[in-house]
């Protein structure tokens, strides 16, 4: 498996863990993180044993940036203008598919930023590169349950 299928499983397996998706964009909305970039540090440690230095940290999200901002934000924003609308819920959906496909290509472009590859956990790697992101924050523990959890699978 590649590592940027590995990243997108992963994230997929965590993110659908309970109230991991209402927490992670609690954090998005209130803290301004992408929630890409906060799965790909959770990964960093619990999946390939990496622990991001500050310029990493900065770099990956200034990767995120450069997609997330003209591409996955405005996707967002149309899918989140049409609920409720009328006559609107099939382009809804559709706009839904797209914007989780622009979520995955996001998270190859980290992914390939990071030349991160698989290997060993290190679970207080992956505490230290999300404390990075939000440092005090209650959702690092629910976030690092979720991925142990999915390692355990």
């Amino acid at each position: 498996m590649s590592p940027e299928e590995s990243l997108w499983r992963f994230s997929l397996a965590v993110y659908g863990r309970p109230g991991v998706d209402a927490a992670c964009i609690d954090l998005q909305d209130r803290l301004g993180v992408d929630v890409n970039l906060l799965l790909l540090a959770l990964w960093a440690g619990a999946v390939c044993g990496a622990r991001l230095s500050g310029a990493e940290a900065e770099r990956l999200a200034a990767e995120a940036a450069a997609w997330h901002r003209p591409v996955v934000a405005p996707l967002r924003g149309v899918r989140r203008h049409l609920k409720g609308i009328d006559g609107a819920e099939a382009l809804r959906q559709a706009v839904k598919a797209v914007e989780l496909e622009s979520e995955r290509l996001e998270q190859v472009r980290l992914c390939r930023a990071s030349g991160l590859r698989p290997g060993t956990p290190d679970w207080d790697a992956a505490e230290a590169n999300l404390r990075r992101l939000v440092p005090d924050e209650p959702a690092v523990a629910l976030l690092l349950a979720a991925a142990k959890h999915h390692q355990g699978e």
